[in-house]
Formats: C-alpha cells, structure tokens, sequence
C-alpha cells in the first residue's frame, strides 16, 4: 500500500513532510538515543537534592548544610561549636525532633521552625531537621576563660572585641579582618542573633578567619560579667553618648564591645560597661556600620600600642 502523505481526514488535511531518507534516520536515531548518558557540551542540571542555599547571604557561596535526625545528632553531640543553628520542619508531630530539639538547646545552639519548603533548599534527605554549620569551629569560653584571668593578674595587654546583632555576613567579616590588624587576642560572639561564619564571612575576612580566635560564650552576659570581676574594663561604642572616643584612657586589658548599626549596644552589655564611647560624626550621617566603628575603636586603642 502506498503511503499517502497528504491524507485528508474528518479534520482536514494531515501533511506529512519527510523530504529525504536522510530526515527520516536522523528522526530514528533520536528515538534510539539513551537519554540517561550524558550528551557533549551539556552539565547536568542540579536536582533538588543538590541544592544549597546560602541563609542570609542569596548572593554567596552556599552555607554547609547537614540534614537527617542521626547526622544532626551526632553532630551536637560531638562538635556543637560548629554549628550555627537548627532549622526544624514546623509542627512535625515527630518525637525524635523534639528530643533533638532539646539536646540542640542544651548545647546552646539556636533552633528555628521553618517550613518543610525551606528545609528542602539544603536537602530533600532531612527528615525534618537541617543544621547549618560554620565555617571553623568556634571556641568553648570555659576552656579558655583562664588564661584571660591570669592575664590581668600577671599585668599582661590583652584586648578582647565583642560584637552583637550583626547580622551582615560581610560586615562580620571586615570586624574580624579588623580585629586580627589591630591585635585583638579575642572575639566574643552571642549564641543568637547573629549571623553565622559563612563562607562570605571568610572571603570578607581576607583569610584573618582562621588565624583570629573567636568564642561563642553559652551566655555572652555571664562571660562579660567575668571579665569585668576579673578587673577588665569593659567599653561600648554607641552614639548614645557624651563621652568622647578619642584621647580616651584605655586599660591594658580592656573588652571593646560593638552592636548592630541598627540597635546599637544590647542592654546587657551597656549595663556593664564602666564607659560607653561615641565615635566623633558629623550631624548628617546616621550612624556607622559595627565593622567600622569596631575598626576606629580598636585603633585608637591600638595606636599608641602597635608600632
């Protein structure tokens, strides 16, 4: 039977358009292609299960990301430090999440509840809980607390930096590049609140990160407030002021505390500060940001004591 390629139908003319043999096998080796092997010239497109977001920072590198109930756990257990916070599945009914829950809070580890779509960003394997961890594991404040005491005992310089409530990964960043020029021995950061030591922290920092120490304190109030038993002095930087910065008589072991250009210092550091110091500005400007008014206070710390 000869085939018709111009075949008139109820719905009016199909046109069949093959014009060579050679149109035809190149249509037959389309249909036997294996479209499982990877074709030349082509990357794969990344599958859901691929994805990371960056929390925070949409515009950096994607912050490392560990789902599943028994990763989570055992990572709390072993190295608490390096996780920033827990994201769980909002309102699982799952009574493994709400022991992981409790054992991320006793490990002072800040929890959120999000929506099961925001855990699918990191990973489809999570099982309704992903940690987000730092970039270097930070130090245990009473592992460290007693070569700071004996500092002041012994006379020696030590500068400690605080900062609170900044929440812009390249702003933390530029205070730690800051913290390492001007000779800070310590930075103190809070369990919350904050943002964590994401990639775009480190590429801010200019590779200080993994030479600056940074502590996460279990409770940043109780660890101020020993420093300042121990004789430190203890120094915030707020506009909300009438002492001035400059010419200020700073002690050889002094903790210099910054917030969020945006709140400013958090009560419980003001209300243990012996001086609250104000950046000299000009009337039109609103404010600095931390990384910059952590930069000038530091230097005029610095100053007379770095060559």
């Amino acid at each position: 039977m000869a085939f018709d390629k111009n075949k008139e139908t109820e719905f009016g003319i199909i046109r069949h358009d093959f014009k060579d043999r050679e149109h035809r096998e190149g249509f037959e080796d389309f249909r036997r292609r294996d479209f499982n092997k990877p074709r030349e010239g082509f990357t794969r497109r990344k599958t859901d299960g691929d994805r990371r977001v960056s929390f925070g920072d949409p515009d950096g590198a994607p912050q490392t990301a560990i789902g599943g109930i028994r990763e989570v756990t055992d990572l709390l257990e072993r190295s608490p430090m390096q996780v920033h916070r827990v994201l769980f599945m909002h309102q699982s009914g799952n009574p493994k999440l709400y022991e992981l829950q409790k054992l991320a809070k006793r490990a002072h580890v800040h929890v959120q509840q999000v929506d099961s779509k925001v855990l699918n960003t990191y990973t489809t394997q999570h099982h309704g809980v992903v940690a987000l961890l730092n970039e270097k594991e930070l130090l245990v404040w009473e592992d460290i607390r007693e070569e700071y005491f004996a500092a002041k005992q012994k006379g020696e310089r030590k500068l400690i930096a605080v900062g609170t409530n900044i929440e812009d990964p390249r702003n933390l960043g530029a205070c730690i590049r800051s913290a390492l020029a001007l000779g800070v021995d310590l930075l103190m950061l809070p369990a919350k609140g904050m943002c964590g030591i994401t990639p775009a922290v480190a590429r801010s920092a200019a590779g200080a990160l993994d030479k600056m120490k940074i502590c996460r304190p279990n409770n940043l109030e109780a660890a101020v407030g020993e420093l300042k038993l121990a004789g430190y002095q203890i120094l915030g930087l707020d506009a909300d002021t009438e002492t001035n910065l400059a010419g200020f008589e700073f002690s050889d072991q002094a903790v210099i505390a910054v917030g969020g250009e945006d709140v400013g210092l958090p009560p419980f550091i003001r209300k243990q500060c012996d001086a609250v110091l104000r950046i000299p500005m000009m009337p039109e400007a609103h404010s600095y940001n931390a990384s910059v008014a952590l930069s000038l206070g530091l230097y005029e710390y610095a100053r007379l004591r770095i060559k």
